[in-house]
């Protein structure tokens, strides 16, 4: 295995070079439920059954540990798998402080699944942390932060978080979705447990779904997880995990295009007459721009915009062209999305209203096409949306 510490060199070698038995330089789709074991209590290499390990999986999670520079890498069948799989970790009684724009999906789960089994939760400006502390009492066990948020690309300090963390001792989680390990490794700023919806720029492509946790050494999650993953069984499947391989590979030079492109995406809509806001970390006017720049490498290619009053957002929709109206994000192919109506409609109205999630917002998911052709697209659905 490569030791060089060039992430764009680790994405393609870092988690498996080459397979020991035949030399192949792609990890083969191991597509087997179960193993021949040698004698009682013997297994072979170690693998045994496929819920509990799978070679062709385990190569993934290598790989995702090595570039979010963790102890431990685990593959799941989704991003709410793998979300949910770190939930799990809490008991009854419990509180976690979440980020106040988190993703629909995880209010979701938080919400109405395990707010049953009594773990309960806060939606907090996770941005302000002397409101975080505040929040602290003995029940909260675990912040929960995305940064940016999804929607409105709210950035919180990961530094700050872990220090809280440490000092109250209780867990710091990080959704990395929107950054990826290219951008931004939140680990290497004291952060306890990574996850991902790999579905999205990990995997790349619009074809696969799956989920990835990372844990940081020194508190025993790692062992934690991987009994909740073997017990619960979320994990995912093999010709999934070489498929999101296969995608992590290319995600340097793709994440390069993206983010070129939400760059000048960004300055068109910002001067356009029809946009009344642009949320994007990579403004040097909007609020969160220094912590961002201080953290990540860059801004990221996801942003979200507000049109003006006078401007109709389904004849926007209905006018896009190059764009797709979709749910998911990270593809090569760019997406529109109406966090109202699609992310975050399992968010109340009034939650969504105080949030600023409004119905004139519009989350795009730039892609790699040219961006003269992304630009033509936005100006003709801007002009055709005029009320």
């Amino acid at each position: 295995m490569s030791t060089d510490t060039h992430i764009e060199t680790v994405l393609i070698h870092g988690g498996f070079d080459h397979d020991t038995q035949t030399g192949a330089v792609n990890v083969p789709i191991y597509q087997t439920s179960t193993y021949k074991q040698q004698s009682l209590n013997s297994p072979t290499n170690g693998w045994e059954y496929s819920r509990t390990g799978n070679p062709t999986r385990a190569a993934l999670e290598n790989t995702i540990k090595v570039l979010e520079g963790g102890e431990a890498g685990f593959a799941f069948a989704s991003g709410m798998a793998a979300i949910s799989a770190v939930l799990m970790l809490f008991r009854a009684g419990d509180k976690i402080l979440v980020s106040r724009n988190v993703y629909g999906g995880t209010f979701r789960v938080l919400d109405k699944i395990f707010t049953r089994f009594n773990l309960n939760y806060e939606l907090v400006d996770t941005g302000d942390l002397k409101k975080i502390e505040e929040r602290i009492t003995p029940d909260v066990k675990a912040i929960y932060v995305e940064t940016p948020t999804n929607p409105l690309m709210e950035i919180t300090d990961l530094a700050g978080i872990a220090a809280l963390a440490g000092k109250y001792g209780i867990i710091s989680i990080v959704d990395n979705t929107f950054m990826t390990p290219y951008l931004q490794r939140p680990l290497s700023f004291g952060i306890d447990i990574v996850v991902h919806s790999a579905t999205k720029y990990l995997g790349g492509h619009s074809d696969l779904i799956a989920g990835l946790v990372v844990t940081a050494g020194g508190k025993g999650l790692a062992d934690k997880i991987a009994f909740i993953q073997n017990s619960t069984g979320g994990v995912l499947q093999p010709f999934d995990s070489f498929l999101l391989i296969r995608g992590i590979k290319t995600l340097g030079v793709r994440m390069d295009r993206h983010v070129q492109n939400a760059e000048k995406l960004v300055d068109y809509l910002s001067a356009h007459q029809a946009v009344s806001r642009v949320y994007y970390p990579g403004l040097k006017e909007f609020a969160g721009y220094e912590l961002n720049a201080s953290q990540a490498v860059n801004g990221g290619a996801m942003f979200s915009f507000e049109l003006k009053k006078g401007y109709d957002v389904r004849k926007f929709f209905h006018s896009l062209k190059v764009f797709t109206l979709a749910e998911s994000l990270g593809g090569v192919e760019s997406l529109a999305c109406h966090p109202a109506t699609m992310t975050h409609a399992s968010i109340p109205a009034d939650i969504r209203e105080k949030l600023g999630i409004t119905d004139n917002l519009i989350r795009l998911s730039p892609g790699i096409e040219h961006i003269d052709s992304l630009i033509a697209d936005l100006e003709n659905a801007l002009n055709e949306s005029r009320s």
